[in-house]
């Protein structure tokens, strides 16, 4: 039976309400925990996100060490990360289905297994090759992990503090990227690079051991459902050529490359069949049928929206401080490091009351926060002292703490205990693709302002002008050659262009945010008190 099918079929012991009867909130397939193992499956739970979203970041500033002790190019080495994210895209819309056939419980500590196992594999790669066939099995396994992680959360806990559930998931899920890149420079430069891998294996073993130790006989477990085969191809021919075309248009000078021409046909010619063929097959791979329902529809566009503003930021701001700021990796992560602060300080408050606070005013919060630290960062320039640098580092904290969790309520406000699977996992796949939209995007834009900028700034240098007249005569009478002057007076040029281009973006940025509170206020009010997912007759 498909996801779609499920989803309108009567579940085992809870009875159906007519039409005409007031909305009903369904009992939890099963009761919550309580006690000692509420409290380690939370932690259990948490554990195996926290090292699913910390691989995707991990890595980032391990490359330069990974390309040069593979005998390969920085460029090349990036397929490390890209191929991870390619698998990782592909498998997570899966979950629905994955769900169905093997049982929650099941898939998600045989997920963990397998992510282990596949970092283990990573350390030991003798060569280039192999290390990114490994990151491709790393990626497709570690897909179902984050939505059915959500999924058991809000199955531990009583309906009335669903929320708190969300909050402990939103956390590991906002603190992991800032810990990403800290963690993995210091273990490149004081041990070596495959253990940002290895440490995956103790984790892991742990989180496997206690959730399958609490959750195994809390799973319905597997039901015989046919694969869509067809859909599953076309998924992985349109994601695989999108992700791909993302990763390496800037590379390539996007659609000045035929190779980049071809791939963005392939992925809007695979993603239109995809479409007819999902939303007219009886047992589709991916439950398209979700974006049917307003509230998932519009949640989930906001969610994608933020998030690819969000982390097209949280990239942007660590090389401009790293490359024109003349921060060490260590700074520029010790200045992206607090966010974690107050997101993980008012997390639990935001999911306390998510479920009496109308959501959509929790993320107009978010949303109003975002803009004003993005309006912040507009106004840094080339002489911004440390201490200016993190105050909204600080605030952005806050900011966070308003967006994942009211978002998801919105999200799974009316589905059915059986259908959250599939759209905690569709979700994420939106998400996580923005999130890959919005790192290319920005980036990609920051050096075309930044290019254009320095072409302003470069007009400017000629002898009528008597401060670059007076820097280039001190320049060479502290010893400077002619050449020698220019280029340090290129390099200020530069790294005032790109301190423009970040501003530019962060000013284009806060404006987008703002813009995104009427999109959340264009969803239905959740019930006040409803439990995140409960399937009433709406």
């Amino acid at each position: 039976m498909s996801t779609a099918v499920a989803a309108d079929a009567p579940r085992p012991g809870v009875s159906t309400p007519p039409a005409s009867a007031p909305a009903l909130q369904a009992p939890p397939a099963w009761p919550p925990l309580h006690g000692p193992q509420l409290v380690l499956g939370t932690i259990a739970l948490s554990l195996a996100t926290f090292m699913n979203v910390l691989d995707s970041s991990i890595a980032n500033v391990s490359i330069p060490a990974i390309a040069g002790d593979m005998g390969v190019s920085p460029s090349q080495g990036t397929w490390v990360i890209s191929s991870f994210a390619v698998a990782n895209a592909i498998s997570v819309p899966l979950t629905g289905w994955l769900t169905q056939r093997f049982g929650q419980v099941r898939l998600f500590t045989g997920s963990v297994l397998l992510f282990v196992v596949m970092s283990w594999l990573c350390g030991l790669a003798p060569n280039i090759e192999s290390l990114i066939f490994f990151r491709v099995l790393q990626g497709l396994v570690a897909g179902p992990m984050i939505p059915l992680s959500q999924t058991l959360l809000l199955g531990s806990y009583p309906p009335k503090k669903a929320g708190t559930a969300m909050a402990m998931w939103a956390m590991t899920v906002l603190v992991a990227p800032v810990v990403g890149p800290l963690l993995g420079g210091w273990i490149t430069d004081n041990i070596s690079w495959p253990w940002i891998f290895y440490i995956n294996i103790p984790v892991g073993l742990v989180a496997a051991g206690i959730t399958w130790s609490i959750y195994r006989k809390r799973d319905a477990g597997p039901r015989r459902v046919p694969l869509d085969t067809v859909g599953l191809g076309l998924l992985v021919l349109w994601v695989g050529a999108l992700q791909i075309m993302i990763d390496k248009g800037k590379e390539l000078d996007w659609f000045a490359s035929t190779q980049i021409v071809v791939l963005a046909v392939i992925a809007v010619v695979g993603f239109l069949f995809f479409l007819a063929w999902e939303l007219t097959d009886t047992h589709p791979v991916v439950d398209l049928r979700l974006f049917g329902q307003r509230n998932f529809a519009l949640a989930t566009l906001s969610l994608s929206m933020g998030y690819g503003l969000f982390f097209g930021n949280v990239v942007l701001m660590p090389l401009w401080l790293q490359q024109y700021m003349g921060y060490t990796a260590t700074w520029a992560g010790m200045a992206m490091a607090p966010v974690g602060v107050l997101a993980i300080m008012l997390s639990p408050w935001v999911g306390k009351n998510v479920t009496a606070i109308d959501p959509r005013k929790l993320t107009t919060v978010a949303f109003i926060g975002f803009g004003i630290v993005l309006w912040m960062r507009s106004h840094f320039n080339t002489q911004t002292p440390f201490g200016d640098v993190m105050i909204p580092t600080v605030l952005q904290g806050a900011a966070m703490a308003f967006f994942f969790i009211p978002l998801q309520a919105i999200i799974f406000s009316g589905l059915s205990p059986d259908r959250m699977p599939a759209a905690a996992g569709l979700s994420n796949f939106v998400r996580i693709t923005a999130g890959a939209f919005g790192t290319s995007i920005m980036t990609t834009a920051w050096e075309n302002r930044a290019v254009m900028h320095h072409a302003h700034l470069a007009e400017t240098v000629n002898r009528s002008n008597d401060t670059a007249m007076q820097t280039m005569n001190q320049l060479s009478t502290s010893g400077y050659s002619v050449e020698q002057a220019m280029a340090m007076v290129n390099r200020m040029i530069d790294q005032q262009a790109y301190t423009l281009a970040a501003t530019d973006l962060f000013y284009l940025s806060a404006a987008v945010f703002l813009l995104l509170v009427s999109l959340v206020w264009l969803t239905r009010k959740p019930k006040q008190g409803a439990h995140m997912g409960s399937s009433g007759a709406h």
